[in-house]
């Protein structure tokens, strides 16, 4: 095809210029002087066919799908790999393999794929199956249903393997899926949301070789949208994919006030309400992000079609940044925050201060309020602590105010011996002090008394095989330990009166921080070669004051952000005003604990990456498909191994009950 070249050599007016051989000129925003390799003839542009593009209907795709032991390659591994080629709508061949990940299959993964630990343990491991998988892949374009999830395992393994990642193209569905179809077509872009939508021949059911297969049918079914858009090549493909929303572009004027440089910035919408919240190192960057395609969250598309102006507030350095950044969500809520909107929802277990105290759940908590454990995120975490500590002592549960003179009549726990029953005079007021003094001494020291029998009962209960019960009380007793080690960490900031702390800011100066009781009230930058004195001199001119009591003056989120930011390397403290002191031994000593009760729950969480995990049926069938290198045919439904429950899985939390 010849297109009409009205470059600066042209001496006709544009509109006298007539086409050859009945071709229509380009418009001039689309003509370009020749190109190296193009012929021009009588002022046309000779197009070559690489300006056509690869076209879609010639391509090769390698439809690609992981069954993992994780939702993170960097403490997962695969554990079966499936793949479809196809060109032109056609098969043209199939990859399957079971991968052997080098560790035991947790089990709620055994339930949702049906891959157990047995059906693994024969199979190559990634070393081996890699270099097959990449031969049969070599020079198709990969795609995948979340493709940062599968093509992420599959680069994490090459590295681990010393095996080159190739240089392919590759198309998520999840992503065209988005572009092309509406929320009136279907809920969500779940891959088994999508299947049925496009009539897929083969049900995604969490095994690798399926899904790729349903995986090939939503593909062609995305492909048959692209015709009236007029997306006929990869190229094309990917700017779509690419592309920015219209309603999305027009408001990228919104951002050309935004400074750079660490802050707070707030879209506002139509009333002038704030929408969102947040924060950056690099405020103008950051804002200007959300009128790009980069940004893909349903809910912040939603919002920035919703925002009429956006206002910034420039910090001193990061730390002031996120405080401000907390403030202003806890003090607008906007709606499109999801995290810190409610501080003041954060419970409290107190104990009482009367004849008999017994645990109580608050909002808030005075300084002089007595033994206090939190805060909590929830009720059920509050509940679970009250429940270890009552299984640790014989507290009273009872709300009544009980007096030492009048006595009443006992309840059910007296004679289940989980009370020592105090309201009826079987305990004076100096016997059930010294039961009240071992929660005290938990909560401001050492918690291992209180702890300590907790533990000799989990193995008491794991020695009996009892694992359900011993996993609850593990829970339960994890849930008080994180609050012990929580409230003597934050008391240990609001007992000091002000705190200057000083960290680097990268360019030989330093960015500066005091902090009154847990509460940043001034921040300032002391840049290289100016007196690091005189700018704390005026700090402390202007800032905030906070109250004489001896209790947080901020927020938990806040407090807790400024302790963070304390115990970065590099942070250096200036001047201590009164004794900062960290409790000792405190729940040092429960550190280990704490973390194989951690790794547990990270196996028995679903996936991270937001794909469908809802619990099926094990699927009843053979792995199909050709064997690859190193795979083998392997029926679903034996026994896995290690049946036996040692101690360190239930310990670990590795999903036995």
């Amino acid at each position: 095809m010849l297109f009409p070249d009205t470059g600066a050599g042209s001496s006709l007016p544009r509109h006298e210029q007539a086409p050859a051989h009945g071709d229509r000129p380009l418009p001039r925003s689309r003509r370009a002087p020749a190109a190296p390799g193009r012929q021009a003839h009588d002022g046309y542009v000779q197009a070559s066919i690489d300006d056509l593009g690869t076209p879609l209907a010639g391509t090769t795709f390698v439809v690609v799908d992981l069954e993992t032991t994780g939702g993170s390659p960097k403490d997962s591994a695969i554990t079966e790999i499936g793949a479809v080629k196809v060109r032109g709508g056609e098969v043209l061949g199939e990859f399957q393999t079971l991968v052997d990940p080098g560790c035991e299959v947790p089990p709620y993964i055994s339930v949702l794929t049906g891959i157990t630990t047995a059906m693994v343990a024969t199979a190559p491991r990634i070393a081996a199956v890699l270099p097959a998988f990449l031969e049969f892949a070599r020079g198709a374009v990969l795609v995948a249903h979340n493709a940062p999830f599968d093509l992420g395992f599959l680069r994490a393994a090459c590295e681990q393997t010393g095996v080159a990642w190739p240089a392919a193209a590759s198309v998520d569905t999840a992503v065209l899926a988005r572009r092309l179809l509406s929320r009136d077509e279907v809920p969500n872009c779940k891959l088994a949301t999508l299947a049925p939508y496009f009539s897929a021949t083969t049900s995604p059911c969490h095994r690798a070789l399926d899904d790729a297969r349903a995986t090939v049918d939503v593909l062609h079914g995305l492909f048959e949208r692209l015709g009236p858009l007029g997306v006929t090549s990869l190229e094309e493909l990917h700017g779509l994919t690419r592309q920015v929303d219209p309603v999305r572009r027009g408001k990228r004027h919104l951002a050309d006030g935004v400074p750079s440089g660490p802050g707070v910035y707030v879209f506002r919408g139509p009333r002038d309400e704030p929408l969102y919240v947040g924060t950056s190192n690099d405020l103008r960057t950051r804002v200007r992000s959300y009128f790009s395609s980069g940004e893909q969250r349903s809910r912040m598309t939603e919002m920035v079609a919703l925002a009429q102006r956006i206002e910034s507030v420039s910090c001193a350095h990061d730390l002031e940044a996120a405080v401000r950044e907390l403030r202003l969500i806890a003090e607008h809520k906007p709606r499109y925050n999801r995290r810190s909107r409610f501080p003041e929802r954060a419970l409290w277990l107190r104990l009482t201060e009367e004849h008999f105290p017994r645990l109580s759940t608050v909002r808030r908590v005075r300084p002089d309020a007595g033994a206090f454990l939190g805060p909590f995120p929830d009720r059920r975490a509050a509940e679970m602590a009250t429940a270890a500590i009552h299984e640790a002592l014989p507290l009273r549960q009872c709300t009544t105010r009980l007096s030492p003179r009048v006595p009443t009549s006992t309840c059910a726990l007296f004679g289940m011996g989980r009370c020592g029953a105090p309201c009826a005079g079987h305990q004076s007021v100096e016997e059930y002090a010294r039961i009240a003094a071992v929660l005290r001494a938990a909560v401001d020291g050492d918690p291992s008394a209180l702890v300590e029998p907790l533990l000799a009962r989990v193995d008491r209960l794991s020695a009996e095989r009892r694992f359900e019960d011993a996993g609850v009380l593990r829970d339960r007793i994890a849930v008080l330990v994180r609050a012990v080690r929580r409230r003597q960490r934050l008391q240990s900031l609001a007992a000091v009166p002000e705190l200057v702390i000083a960290r680097p800011d990268g360019e030989g100066g330093w960015a500066l921080s005091i902090v009154r009781r847990g509460r940043l009230v001034a921040a300032g930058s002391a840049p290289r070669g100016t007196s690091v004195r005189d700018t704390l001199t005026g700090l402390r001119a202007t800032a905030e004051t906070t109250p004489d009591d001896e209790g947080l003056a901020a927020t938990v989120d806040e407090t807790e952000l400024v302790m963070r930011w304390m115990e970065k390397p590099g942070t250096r403290l200036v001047e201590v005003t009164g004794t900062l002191a960290c409790v000792a031994p405190g729940t040092g000593g429960f550190s280990g604990f704490l973390s194989r009760v951690e790794a547990g729950r990270a196996l028995r969480d679903p996936f991270a990456d937001g794909r469908q995990l809802g619990t099926r049926a094990r699927p009843e069938r053979v792995s199909g498909g050709p064997p690859s290198a190193g795979g083998q045919v392997t029926s679903v439904g034996g026994p896995a191994a290690g049946a036996r429950r040692e101690r360190s899985e239930w310990w670990g939390a590795a999903g036995s009950f």
